[in-house]
């Protein structure tokens, strides 16, 4: 059950060097494209990265929050046509987390890198930095980058006791007149 992956998920950031099969990266990618959009839109693009050098270089680009990307066995770069349709960031999203679960089915763990709104560096910004040396053509967004892999650290889920239980509301928000 879906709530049972949601019960063990937890965001990896050490990875062995075990590659992905061929059968993993088929069902990944057969994932992605079955997550639903906006109006059957489907403005995203989908760039799978097992290259080492190209999995290094991801992971600079951004100061915090982006290094994990050099361990993982791949990465899947998420970007968009904003004039495809005006919610693309929501439609790369869903497709993201769809990546993620499917991906703790295989067994396999996952971390999202931010990248659309992040830094790189002074001189730029971490999607002009993805944009280039993933050649991805300036109408393209990108929006995240998840990097998956065999998990080289043990976490364990959160616990029901964590759940933040004073966020849901019924009826009304809790404290509206």
């Amino acid at each position: 059950m879906i709530i049972e992956l949601l019960r063990q998920r937890r965001s990896i950031r050490k990875f062995t060097d075990r590659p992905l099969s061929e059968r993993q990266l088929k069902i990944l990618e057969e994932a992605v494209l079955r997550a639903p959009s906006s109006r059957g839109r489907d403005p995203w693009q989908f760039i799978f990265v097992t290259d080492r050098d190209l999995l290094q270089a991801l992971a600079t680009a951004k100061p915090h929050g982006a290094g994990f990307l050099a361990s993982t066995a791949a990465a899947v770069i998420l970007c968009a046509d904003p004039d495809c349709c005006d919610v693309w960031i929501e439609d790369c999203s869903i497709a993201a987390f769809i990546l993620q679960l499917t991906a703790q089915d295989l067994g396999l763990a996952s971390c999202w890198a931010q990248i659309r709104c992040r830094e790189h560096d002074d001189h730029q910004d971490a999607e002009s930095y993805v944009r280039h040396i993933a050649g991805i053509p300036q109408n393209l967004r990108v929006d995240a980058i998840i990097g998956l892999g065999t998990a080289d650290e043990v976490k364990e889920g959160h616990g029901d006791e964590t759940l933040r239980r004073d966020r849901i509301h019924w009826q009304k928000y809790a404290g509206s007149k």
